[in-house]
This record gives C-alpha cells, sequence and structure tokens, in this order.
C-alpha cells in the first residue's frame, strides 16, 4: 500500500522492546530496509514503562536518527481491576499514556532525546487535565532543568497528540489550552470507531487554519514524505 501511494500512506514499524539487541537491530532493518517513517511502540511492556533505563539505548539509537516515534497505549499488566466495571479501554488505556509520558519526562526522557518527535495517541489520554497537577508537584524542583529544560509545561509543549477518540468539545478544549494546534494531529482509532471524527472538530468552531493543519497539514510535517 505504502508503495503504491507514496504520497498518501506512511508507515510505522512496530518494535518488540522485549529484547534490547534484537529491537536494535530491528531499527535498522525497518528504517533501512524497509524504509518505515517512524516507529511504534505500546507505552508499556510488562512492568515497565518508556522511561524506565532500560529502553536507553534504543531511544538513544531512535533520537541519533531523528525518528517520530508514536506511541499507542493499553492496559497495564497490574491494573485490569482497576477498570470498575468498565472495559479496560475506557478509563485505563488514557491514563497509562499519562504514565509512560510522565517516566519519560521525570526520569530526563524527554531532556535527553531531543531530536525524536514524539507522538502520543487519543489526545495524550489525561496529561491535559494533569499537567497542571504533575507541574505543580516538580515544577520547582532545585534540579528540574536537569529532567525539563523548558519546564514542565514547556516539556509537555514540545510533544505531539493525536485526536484517536478525542474529539468532544472538552478533551479538545484541555488540548488545545495546553499546546498549539501545529502539535495536533489528526487520529481515528479506526476501525474500533468511525472515520467520521473530523466532523467533530468542524463542529467545535475551530480556525480554518487550525482545522488544517490537525487534518493533514501536521502530519506532512512529521512525515514529510507525505507532500508527494
Amino acid at each position: 500500500m505504502m508503495r503504491d501511494y507514496p504520497g498518501r500512506f506512511g508507515l510505522f514499524a512496530t518494535l518488540s522492546m522485549l529484547d534490547i539487541d534484537q529491537t536494535l537491530k530491528e531499527i535498522e532493518y525497518a528504517l533501512d530496509t524497509l524504509r518505515a517513517d517512524g516507529v511504534g511502540l505500546q507505552t508499556n511492556y510488562g512492568d515497565k514503562w518508556l522511561g524506565n533505563a532500560v529502553y536507553k539505548p534504543v531511544f538513544d539509537e531512535l533520537n541519533r536518527r531523528k525518528v517520530v516515534v508514536y506511541v499507542h497505549p493499553l492496559v497495564a499488566s497490574c491494573c485490569a481491576q482497576l477498570s470498575v466495571g468498565t472495559f479496560p479501554a475506557v478509563i485505563e488505556v488514557p491514563h497509562d499514556t499519562t504514565r509512560t509520558v510522565t517516566s519519560l519526562l521525570l526520569s530526563g526522557g524527554f531532556a535527553r532525546w531531543r531530536d525524536i518527535a514524539w507522538l502520543f495517541s487519543h489526545a495524550g489520554g489525561t496529561v491535559p487535565m494533569m499537567a497542571g497537577r504533575i507541574d505543580a508537584f516538580y515544577g520547582a524542583r532545585p534540579n528540574i532543568k536537569e529532567f525539563a529544560p523548558d519546564g514542565i509545561l514547556g516539556e509537555l509543549k514540545r510533544l505531539n497528540y493525536d485526536t484517536a477518540n478525542a474529539t468532544s468539545a472538552p478533551a479538545i478544549a484541555a488540548l488545545m489550552k495546553l499546546v498549539p494546534a501545529s502539535r495536533v494531529t489528526y487520529g481515528t482509532d479506526y476501525p474500533y470507531f468511525q472515520l467520521d471524527q473530523m466532523k467533530n472538530l468542524e463542529q467545535l468552531g475551530l480556525d480554518a487554519s487550525d482545522l488544517k493543519a490537525i487534518g493533514s497539514e501536521n502530519a506532512i510535517r512529521l512525515i514529510p514524505r507525505l507532500k508527494a
């Protein structure tokens, strides 16, 4: 599909992350042979979130290559029973994005890997709502420049977020209070949800320029090959 329609489709190669040496070989194959446009990761692997030190060699290499890293959440192995009667995807999945973003932030990952273009799904999970709380606890730390050179909110503003299943008015309002439209990329969560979520955004009163940026321009910025 990508070869047949090179200007319409991109490819994120999924990395296993379970064996670091093998994952480094996967990166080489995916980017040099398959010509993938980026990589796709989970928010956690077993009992480890992405800020864990074990993943440092992987992110060092992705940073060296200036890769787009797309992160999709899943329920942590510890926490399926916290869903209080809902499907785990309803509550636990968005919270796991916040866990892995916070782990990358506080571990200094975002400070270390400045050349990775991070993209987090579902409007960042609960990040927009939790950003102020995280800042309240960590923003005044004496060593703030070591793990958050731009401050807590500044680091969160550097990330990219998609809109998959997060186009309700409250979700988008919270996200766009945190980041400019240039950091928001359209997402669908298809096939679990319909391909009509752009209509929701159009009904929120966003500027035409913001809608265009979210609908296509920001994706092209992350994957310049799509300009073709």
